[in-house]
């Protein structure tokens, strides 16, 4: 597989006026063509902050990036709709952005609300949608500039627990139709192991790398079905065990 990003020996100190934190220290991964990866780790470890470096959101202290003629597109926690905004003029903000808006970017993005689901909803306002479909809606809008990586951060986390199982089922539907790279940020273990192809376990800060699974299932199938495969508890275990969360 053609490998689009490689992180290698990556550092971030915060600086206040008297002292300094090291949050991530010596982080190391790559991810290749197509592949959905997952990072996971204690709260406050700095798994966000991975992403944010990796967006140029803040600048990193130390260590490499390499990016092989990939683009990158940031979807956050919130689904950050705009509400005076009809649906297709919230997906089309990023092409507005960076002036790459014209008929075919915007038929493009037409075009994936159909697929999708939205269609009939594309000149209603958020308020007209619920929950997930927003969620939806939010993905729709970082795929419209046709990024090769995405970055998830908790894309899920602001859902109930029964809309999120959905929406995890329809975003990596989406995802694996659109042929997309994945780095998710979550500190639900579950959907990591349902939905990842590699899961990276952070420590505490100062993150180091702790461990990295390859999620192999015999049949693997949608997130909620992989849920009830006979592999899933076993990665759940370990997991939870690399976290230091006592059993």
């Amino acid at each position: 597989m053609t490998k689009l990003l490689s992180i290698n020996n990556l550092r971030k100190i915060y600086h206040t006026h008297d002292t300094e934190i090291v949050a991530i220290d010596d982080v190391s991964f790559s991810i290749s063509k197509g592949e959905f990866i997952s990072i996971v780790g204690p709260s406050g470890c700095g798994k966000s902050t991975i992403l944010s470096i990796l967006s140029n959101l803040i600048p990193s202290s130390g260590g490499e990036i390499s990016l092989k003629d990939s683009s990158l597109a940031y979807m956050l926690q919130e689904d950050c709709l705009l509400p005076f905004r009809t649906i297709l003029d919230n997906c089309l903000i990023g092409l507005e952005v960076t002036g790459n808006l014209n008929k075919e970017s915007k038929n493009y993005v037409i075009n994936l609300l159909k697929t999708y689901g939205l269609g009939d909803f594309m000149y209603k306002y958020p308020n007209n949608l619920s929950g997930g479909m927003r969620q939806r809606c939010a993905l729709i809008r970082t795929l419209a500039t046709k990024p090769d990586i995405l970055l998830l951060d908790e894309a899920m986390s602001a859902l109930d627990y029964q809309s999120r199982l959905a929406i995890s089922d329809d975003i990596y539907k989406i995802i694996k139709n659109e042929g997309k790279t994945v780095i998710m940020v979550t500190h639900d273990i579950a959907e990591a192991i349902s939905m990842s192809d590699r899961i990276i376990v952070l420590t505490k800060r100062p993150s180091k790398v702790k461990k990295i699974y390859e999620v192999k299932f015999e049949n693997k199938s949608t997130p909620i079905n992989n849920r009830k495969a006979k592999e899933f508890s076993i990665y759940y275990d370990k997991i939870w065990r690399d976290l230091d969360v006592h059993i």
